[in-house]
């Protein structure tokens, strides 16, 4: 363990003298090489943020990342080991997030730089691990676009483009982001109009169950920022939790909208993302829909409001589109001009090498 942490330090020194001093998202001060070549991440699904500010393959830098995005997203890791073969060679140290990264193993990869998300820091292992790769002269920064997306998103992707030296095509993107959201927040602001009540299930069709919600943070922020009334808000303590069949049935929400991620070959769940066609989304939809006997039975079902849209995007800057979703659902006539589909294709035209091809919401008919 010694012979690794004093390897690690010793590359740590000869990566060169330039360095520079980055505040994260968590307002530490970090000393940074200039121009680093091997990161770690501590999840691989970072990889729809960094196609946003890196140039050609986004992970040619990553040296070690979990497994999540091979686990949790295979369709998008089908479109990027098929454009950029060698990252199904990247290590994988971990299952599905950071909890499962093993600190040997980070040091064993000889990184110049740590990218951690916020949520790591709330694991109880974090301070050890981070004191040890501090101890090895291995500079760690932490990001968020998944906690507080809202404030957090813009300073995390300054973050990143000041790290990797991708400071023009960040700022691109930057400005691409704020024209959108700003569009939104004052077009509500302005016209003030009455919010519908909303119920938004998450991982529709992966439980029996009813009914996982959001209350608060990530994806109830962007509900509520895009003026929906959440029915989840304030009925329980943490972030995630469950509404009662009772208690959605007698609110009775306007529109209900489901998020899932599930590939084509995955039957019995909503299908959405890469390789899905509409019709597969649609279908998928329906079956699943109707086999929720509590959320069938919703007003919002019968009446056609009944959505759904890919559950990953909120995991990134790529949540702009779940917010435009939003607020054409919820104010169609406000919106009437939004369309997330030609966001998504800019999107495609501007920033990305791999493009984004596949459904990524859907509608009950």
């Amino acid at each position: 363990m010694r012979k690794s942490l004093l390897l690690a330090a010793l590359l740590a020194l000869s990566a060169g003298s330039q360095a520079k001093t980055i505040t994260d998202i968590l307002q530490r001060k970090v000393e940074v090489p200039d121009n680093p070549r091997r990161l770690v991440v501590g999840e691989s699904r970072m990889i729809y943020t960094l196609a946003l500010v890196e140039d050609g393959n986004p992970a040619k830098r990553v040296v070690g990342w979990p497994a999540d995005l091979q686990r949790l997203d295979p369709q998008t890791w089908n479109r990027y080991t098929a454009a950029f073969p060698e990252i199904g060679n990247i290590p994988i140290i971990g299952n599905n997030n950071f909890s499962q990264i093993s600190v040997e193993k980070v040091i064993a990869l000889h990184p110049d730089l740590v990218i951690l998300p916020i949520y790591a820091k709330k694991e109880s292992n974090h301070d050890s691990f981070l004191n040890q790769l501090t101890q090895a002269h291995i500079p760690v920064i932490y990001v968020d676009f998944r906690v507080d997306q809202l404030n957090n998103t813009v300073p995390s992707l300054r973050i990143l483009g000041e790290a990797l030296n991708d400071q023009p095509k960040t700022e691109k993107f930057i400005a691409f982001y704020r024209q959108h959201m700003e569009k939104i927040a004052q077009r509500l602001a302005d016209a003030k109009p009455v919010k519908p009540t909303v119920m938004l299930q998450l991982h529709l069709g992966d439980k029996s169950d009813c009914c996982t919600t959001v209350g608060r943070g990530n994806l109830a922020d962007l509900l509520a920022f895009a003026g929906g009334d959440n029915i989840a808000a304030s009925r329980f303590p943490g972030v995630y939790g469950k509404i009662s069949p009772e208690a959605l049935l007698t609110v009775n929400p306007d529109i209900y909208i489901a998020t899932g991620s599930a590939g084509p070959d995955q039957k019995g769940r909503l299908q959405l993302g890469s390789e899905v066609s509409a019709a597969q989304a649609q279908q998928s939809f329906a079956q699943v829909l109707g086999q929720q006997k509590v959320v069938s039975n919703l007003n919002a079902v019968h009446s056609g409001k009944a959505l759904a849209i890919w559950h990953n995007f909120y995991l990134s800057p790529w949540h702009l589109l779940d917010v435009e979703f939003f607020a054409k659902t919820f104010h169609p006539q406000l919106f009437e001009d939004m369309d997330p589909q030609q966001t998504l294709d800019e999107m495609n035209q501007q920033f990305l090498t791999v493009k984004e091809a596949g459904t990524y919401w859907t509608k009950l008919k």
